[in-house]
């Protein structure tokens, strides 16, 4: 082999490692300038966890063409005391990634949408925010103390964003109107599992129900996706641009669509309280023992719900379910009503405690009513009093009648 001819194997060597190190070269070591950044909108699932949807903040290569999505909605059953954690609303989330492929192909596969926005952040934005990103995936760095609304794993997303944008994302976005409240989007979503939604709905305080701007309303998956369609950021020069530079449809919805509204509580609820306080008025006339089974059941759910309220309000972190005016209309004394019921069947009439117990009872109903109708409430849980007040009025008649 002479010279020139070792030369150009030498030059043919070079091209080659060359080329391959590019192949190699993706996300981590891409310069700005050829990293695209997406927000990944995954659907509502059919579990009650996957309810609320997903999302992810995409980085694609354009040079070697690898793409990576970082979520960071992962958690551990397996961790040590994870339900006891999860019942005291310390919950331990982890952020995490892995190729889009991987991840799109499995929200493909179960039916949920998959909407990609492509993302007009300059060079320097996708370089942050892909060094952001890679800081948070450390070992040390990756868990945080999860909450539904204010800490999740959208609200991590948009704050990842609006951290790179210099805040000009949560300027605009707290400017703006929020649609609903937390009750609200909470019972929307979970209409499909009505037992699941009456718990939820029941547990929620005032918390809940205060109004939202549109950057609070963003910790839902959708929320986020739809104002990130209207956001602005400034342009290179002079003026602004949307920050959305594309939305591509990359699969489309085939499980059922929750509803585009909460359902309205109020009516159901409300015939519910009248039909139930009817029936132990007429059973208590002609038909005792079904009268005490009647009453026995929702002496029993109002003590084990005002149980589960107290609990939340006093032994948890769950900040959504403090100090809720359900406790006046469900609590722990409907237990001392029991066996004066039990009695009531036969003839017997309340001792002069129970008729203190059951007069306690109805003044804290009448406490939750003028409360509701005070100016400036904030719970919304119209649909308990109207459910509750009938059902507590047929008792309290009910226990004294023998008298």
């Amino acid at each position: 082999m002479n010279r020139l001819q070792r030369i150009l194997v030498l030059l043919l060597l070079v091209i080659a490692a060359t080329a391959s190190a590019t192949v190699r070269a993706g996300v981590a070591d891409a310069n700005g300038a050829d990293l695209e950044v997406s927000l990944i909108t995954y659907g509502p699932g059919d579990v009650y966890w996957e309810r609320f949807g997903h999302d992810a903040i995409e980085l694609r290569d354009r040079a070697s063409g690898e793409a990576i999505n970082f979520n960071y909605g992962v958690f551990d059953f397996n961790e040590k005391n994870f339900l006891l954690n999860f019942a005291r609303g310390r919950m331990h989330y982890m952020m995490d990634a892995e190729p889009t492929d991987q991840e799109v192909a499995y929200y493909v596969g179960v039916g949920r949408s998959v909407t990609r926005q492509r993302l007009a952040l300059s060079a320097d934005q996708a370089a942050e925010l892909r060094d952001n990103l890679l800081w948070n995936l450390r070992p040390e760095n990756a868990g945080y103390n999860y909450d539904y609304y204010a800490d999740n794993c959208t609200t991590r997303v948009r704050d990842a964003l609006d951290k790179v944008l210099g805040g000009a994302l949560k300027e605009q976005l707290t400017a703006r109107p929020g649609g609903m409240t937390y009750r609200q989007q909470t019972d929307r979503l979970m209409s499909a599992q009505p037992w699941l939604m009456l718990l939820l709905d029941v547990g929620l305080g005032p918390y809940a129900d205060q109004p939202l701007n549109a950057w609070q309303e963003s910790f839902l998956p959708s929320v986020l996706q739809a104002q990130l369609s209207q956001a602005r950021i400034p342009a290179a020069g002079n003026g602004t641009l949307a920050l959305v530079g594309s939305e591509q449809a990359v699969s489309p919805n085939r499980l059922q669509a929750p509803p585009a509204s909460p359902p309205d509580l109020r009516l159901p609820l409300g015939v519910a309280g009248l039909v139930f306080g009817a029936l132990i008025i007429l059973c208590r006339r002609s038909w005792p023992t079904a009268y005490a089974l009647l009453g026995t059941l929702y002496l029993v759910a109002a003590a084990l719900v005002g149980l589960l309220l107290l609990a939340l309000w006093t032994l948890t972190s769950h900040h959504s379910a403090w100090a809720n005016a359900n406790l006046l209309l469900f609590n722990p004394l409907a237990f001392l009503l029991l066996p004066t019921l039990w009695r009531a069947r036969r003839g017997f009439a309340a001792s002069r405690f129970i008729d203190g117990v059951i007069v306690v009872q109805l003044l804290a109903v009448i406490v939750a009513v003028v409360l509701h109708l005070l100016p400036g409430t904030v719970q919304q849980n119209q649909p308990w009093l109207l459910f509750a007040l009938p059902c507590w009025l047929a008792l309290a008649w009910s226990l004294r009648r023998n008298r």
